[in-house]
């Protein structure tokens, strides 16, 4: 059923489930941003004394930063049980009846508690989906695999807040936690009856073997490159997160709306959803690294100058460049990785990347908040350009090449044959 889908975006079949899987699991975990404050705000909370902003900045930093972290060590697990399926459903399961428990949540320690455990389940469910794309892909077209995989998981990204929005304003909290819930169960099953971990019996893709070879133990010593595409992954998220933090000064600023904000947020996603499969597919004949550099050295001026905007439609489209050039960076990092991977350390080795992402959704809205504050609108804007520069160098330094020239020739060929 998927084969002709799969062969219209030159992917594999695996690939296409397993990104139609993260989609329904974004959408059902994303309806959750825009529910959040507004559920906090309407749920006591007798044991902490703190603002509702900072409850719900503490809800959305801790879930960034429990999934960040426990990211390292799902990968290792899964990596030493050589199983990534269980992983999988393991974490969609546990995000599944979290968001149910939001219907029975009576105070803010429920909901802290809630989010945290999601957290726990992204973590489990991100390493293994990689490594199994990783395990049934070819460094020659392996871009363009990450980039299917990237648009899928934007598109249940965006699409989320909206559903969310819709169905809180008609039906009430309730129904959208369970819409939610929903989404996350026909993930599970998705998951359950279409991908194949390396033992199980399965449809072999054209002109390749599903399975690896023996997967002898890998180090866990981290490369350069994991280490430098973490923190170009950090600075990605960071720069993109950001502005969330300062949303009411966005909004005072250029005389706008939550609505006009929520357009300009949502920006970034709709340009990232037409340029990342030609962008992945672009690293399969360039190269990977070339674009994160550009990608990074193209994200310093760009951040520089939201701190500059003066209207909201140059908000609009600094926030469209801005999600061509996370583009550049999202998918050939991960195809790099998953490119430079030891066999049997592919769930470890590839978990830098998106812990690097998750760390930067928790940092971005702690240093606009923390320098914003302080020291004036537009400097936290500057601090991330520069550490986009400097990440820029870094992958240029450090970061090793999985391309070669020629490589997409063959790969051509290989598939006009095939």
């Amino acid at each position: 059923m998927l084969r002709p889908a799969a062969r219209l975006l030159r992917t594999e079949p695996e690939v296409l489930a397993l990104s139609f899987a993260r989609m329904a699991d974004a959408l059902g975990n994303s309806l959750l941003i825009v529910l959040l404050p507004l559920y906090i705000a309407e749920r006591p909370a007798p044991w902490v004394s703190l603002p509702t902003e900072t409850q719900v900045g503490l809800v959305v930093s801790l879930y960034g930063f429990i999934f960040a972290f426990s990211q390292p060590f799902a990968g290792v697990i899964t990596d030493r049980v050589g199983k990534r399926k269980p992983f999988i459903l393991a974490g969609l399961i546990l995000m599944m009846l979290a968001t149910v428990g939001f219907v029975f949540a009576q105070g803010y320690v429920w909901i802290l508690t809630l989010r945290c455990l999601q957290g726990l389940g992204v973590a489990m469910i991100i390493p293994s989906v990689l490594a199994l794309i990783s395990g049934v892909t070819e460094k020659r077209t392996r871009g363009n695999a990450m980039g299917v995989y990237s648009t899928f998981r934007m598109v249940g990204f965006a699409t989320g807040p909206l559903l969310g929005g819709l169905l809180h304003v008609y039906f009430g909290f309730n129904a959208a936690f369970l819409a939610g819930a929903g989404f996350l169960t026909v993930a599970i099953l998705l998951v359950q009856f279409t991908v194949h971990d390396a033992e199980e019996p399965g449809p072999p893709s054209a002109g390749r073997p599903t399975v690896k070879e023996e997967k002898p133990r890998a180090s866990l010593a981290p490369t350069a490159t994991n280490l430098v595409l973490m923190a170009s992954t950090v600075v990605m998220a960071s720069s993109l997160s950001m502005i969330s933090a300062l949303e009411n000064e966005f909004n005072a600023r250029l005389s706008q709306t939550a609505l006009g904000f929520g357009v300009a947020f949502s920006a970034l996603t709709v340009s990232r959803l037409f340029v990342q499969i030609p962008l992945g597919r672009l690293s399969d004949r360039i190269g990977r690294k070339k674009l994160i550099v550009v990608g990074l050295i193209a994200l310093a001026p760009l951040t520089v100058l939201f701190g500059h905007v003066t209207t909201t439609l140059q908000l609009i489209n600094l926030r469209l460049v801005q999600g061509v050039a996370t583009a550049c960076i999202a998918a050939p990092a991960f195809a790099l990785a998953s490119d430079l991977a030891r066999k049997g350390g592919e769930g470890w080795e590839m978990s830098f990347v998106t812990m690097g992402f998750g760390l930067g959704m928790g940092t971005g809205p702690l240093i606009a908040g923390a320098l914003g504050g302080y020291l004036g609108f537009e400097v936290p804007f500057y601090v991330v350009g520069v550490m986009s520069l400097i990440a820029a160098w870094m992958v240029g330094r450090w970061a090793k090449e999985s391309i070669t020239p020629g490589d997409w020739v063959v790969a051509e060929v290989e598939e006009a044959e095939a």
